[in-house]
């Protein structure tokens, strides 16, 4: 059993992003652009609570690690997104972001196994 339901909470905060994104672009953006800045900021909340969960690991929980790679993730694809939004259909750098968090993140992920062994 989980120590600390943050589910309320997270629903919470994407409700609250979601308000303040409809006020702040809704007459003048169209509908793709809300919904990849809500995938941005919902991103940034999974990273942040990653480090919630870093702090107070959990014996059959997801790792704090696991939460950060899906946080980046959702990072990435509202930040592509947005990207190939303001950039009118040019999908290239869309594509090169993807791609440049994507390799990253394999990076990061590899790192811990190559560490000795004392």
């Amino acid at each position: 059993m989980p120590k600390r339901q943050l589910g309320t909470l997270s629903f919470g905060v994407l409700v609250v992003i979601m308000a303040i994104l409809l006020l702040a672009f809704g007459p003048g953006q169209d509908w793709g652009s809300i919904i990849s800045l809500t995938l941005v900021f919902c991103g940034l909340w999974v990273i942040f609570l990653s480090g919630i969960r870093a702090k107070t690991p959990e014996k059959y929980g997801r790792s704090a690690f696991s939460m950060l790679v899906w946080g980046i993730l959702l990072l990435a694809v509202g930040g592509a997104w947005y990207l190939n939004i303001l950039t009118q259909g040019n999908i290239i750098y869309s594509v090169v972001l993807f791609l440049v968090i994507i390799g990253i993140l394999a990076v990061a992920s590899a790192l811990p196994s190559m560490r000795k062994k004392p």
